[in-house]
């Protein structure tokens, strides 16, 4: 645990601040109440902080991942949505998702068997474990096998092994830069079997926008369907965040896997309405010129 105030942290009157930047142009402040724990990993800087409006969130290098709040927003909509397309999720892999929010709610299906969650940094997933249980949940399932390893490293030496794939990676920049690249979407696509699909976060529409198109075409070169969905998430840039599904065989949705749930989000309403997308999404998709 470190003694001094972070780099992130500014004090101001009397109050602790984390001022996260964004953008050239933009930058967030969240009013904090307590730091959690901070310290410094082999890969990043990690904080969970108390705040007063978002509750404890993991922040990583400065950026905010996930909140007690809303996390649960990100992770229902990145699992539920994949895993009431497949009709037998049996083994499914978890690339990132080192607050083990999306683990935990994989683990809410009896049919799936078998987790593989690969996160390269393992300190995450021990603060967030013991720190951030609201998100966590302490997860304990047995099924869940966490690999600690680069996630880009893992996925080359695999074929055919799983029949979903969820990336929950952080910005493209740092340790998740080549979560985005065309040569990981290929690796993922060699990864699962014949029927099998993935789910990935593709950004903000509003202000990631170039990073949304290039994530959906390069999906969309590789997978027989893609689409792409929305949630708003408060504590993300924005609040539109975007995910796309790439599925070799699978788009219709079962609704009865959603029904009787136990979420605080995500719903058969939900599910129905989050394909439906702002005009400026599908002009942005549908532009023949992105790269």
């Amino acid at each position: 645990m470190e003694n001094k105030l972070p780099t992130y942290l500014t004090e101001r009157d009397g109050e602790l601040w984390l001022t996260e930047d964004e953008r050239e142009n933009l930058k967030i402040s969240y009013r904090i109440k307590n730091v959690i724990y901070s310290g410094q990993s082999k890969f990043q800087h990690i904080m969970i902080l108390d705040s007063y409006d978002f509750g404890r969130m993991l922040v990583l290098d400065g950026v905010v991942q996930t909140t007690s709040i809303d996390g649960h927003i990100y992770n229902e909509m990145i699992t539920h949505v994949p895993l009431s397309i497949h009709p037998n999720p049996e083994k499914i892999l978890i690339i990132g998702g080192g607050d083990c929010g999306v683990a935990k709610e994989v683990c809410k299906y009896d049919v799936v068997k078998h987790i593989d969650m690969v996160e390269i940094d393992d300190e995450v997933v021990r603060v967030c474990k013991q720190e951030l249980i609201d998100v966590s949940g302490n997860l304990s399932d047995p099924r869940v096998n966490f690999i600690f390893d680069d996630g880009v490293a893992f996925v080359k030496k695999l074929h055919s092994e799983y029949d979903v794939i969820i990336i929950d990676s952080s910005d493209p920049v740092g340790p998740a830069e080549a979560l985005f690249e065309k040569s990981f979407y290929e690796s993922l696509h060699k990864a699962l079997k014949e029927d099998g699909l993935m789910v990935c976060q593709s950004q903000s529409p509003i202000f990631h926008r170039d990073i949304m198109r290039t994530s959906y075409k390069r999906i969309q070169q590789l997978f027989s369907y893609v689409n792409l969905y929305t949630a708003v998430i408060p504590t993300y840039p924005g609040g539109l965040w975007s995910f796309t599904l790439g599925s070799k065989k699978y788009q219709e949705i079962d609704f009865r896997r959603i029904m009787g749930r136990e979420t605080k989000y995500i719903n058969v309403e939900m599910v129905q309405r989050c394909f439906s997308l702002p005009q400026f999404i599908y002009t942005l998709l549908s532009d023949e010129n992105a790269q």
